[in-house]
């Protein structure tokens, strides 16, 4: 069985490897075939595929897109893309330009509760501030040393309905969908175990994603629990989308699990990159 994991950042977005990096420790993971899909962003795309064809590793070009839906933030990765494609870099454009400012606020809310200087010490771990995230706002409150981990951070300021949370208004799904599949790709609903959804609410998320052509879903992914895998491998049958399986890795300290390292998909389902001739 290959060991495929679809679903990776680098620095170019709020990862903390530069691209060839990571496609060297995916294979020295074991990983047979790999994508980085970085946040909104594809400029790491040309570095990760030279690495990869320089070491024999299988290499998928992907992004994961921000949007909006049913006013909370969801994330579509689109895998086997054209980055050339110029629908999908003004798409991404348009989804980056609100980045600073929505950090400039987050920065705003921060200071109220007695955190100055957020927003300096924010891009000073973006590589690539067009893609400011609030990672990058975790990890200089883990340097501050108010909380050990990036996922602490969360969970105190930067989660929905804490001190630091600010919403922004991304994309839509359909325009999403639209420019993945105008650069040639497959669209895929990120760790969908992640969404403070309602069964009634994901059910209508997904029957608009399945109108609008989109096809696939992650079944295992690093912030799955194994109950539900086998919870949206039933979902991938119902819909009859097909099943992706990815890390989602951004670096050792901040992930459930490394390049590689999951379980495979559960039997009975057919595979994103089934006729993708990775064998």
């Amino acid at each position: 069985m290959l060991n495929v994991d679809l679903h990776c950042h680098s620095h170019f977005s709020d990862g903390v490897f530069a691209p060839a990096e990571l496609a060297v420790r995916a294979h020295s993971k074991n990983v047979d075939v790999w994508a980085l899909t970085d946040h909104d962003e594809i400029g790491g795309i040309p570095e990760a595929r030279k690495a990869a064809t320089d070491i024999g590793l299988k290499f998928i070009a992907g992004v994961e897109i921000s949007i909006t839906w049913a006013n909370k933030t969801v994330h579509i990765v689109g895998l086997n893309i054209d980055e050339n494609c110029a629908e999908l870099r003004q798409g991404l454009a348009s989804v980056k330009s609100g980045r600073s400012n929505r950090g400039q606020e987050i920065a705003a809310e921060l200071a109220k509760v007695g955190i100055a200087g957020a927003y300096e010490g924010a891009v000073k771990y973006a590589d690539h501030p067009a893609s400011l995230s609030r990672t990058h706002f975790a990890r200089y409150i883990v340097e501050l040393g108010l909380h050990d981990n990036v996922g602490d951070v969360f969970r105190h300021y930067l989660a929905e309905g804490k001190p630091g949370f600010v919403p922004h208004r991304w994309g839509t799904l359909a325009n999403a969908v639209k420019w993945i599949h105008a650069a040639g790709g497959r669209a895929v609903v990120a760790h969908p175990g992640r969404y403070d959804f309602t069964q009634l609410a994901l059910d209508a998320m997904l029957d608009e994603f399945c109108s609008l052509g989109g096809e696939g879903i992650e079944v295992v992914t690093g912030s799955h629990t194994p109950d539900q895998y086998q919870e949206f491998a039933k979902v991938a049958q119902h819909y009859g989308l097909l099943a992706s399986r990815g890390s989602d890795f951004h670096g050792p300290d901040e992930s459930n699990y490394d390049l590689g390292s999951l379980p495979p998909l559960p039997a009975g389902l057919k595979t994103i990159w089934h006729d993708w001739h990775v064998d």
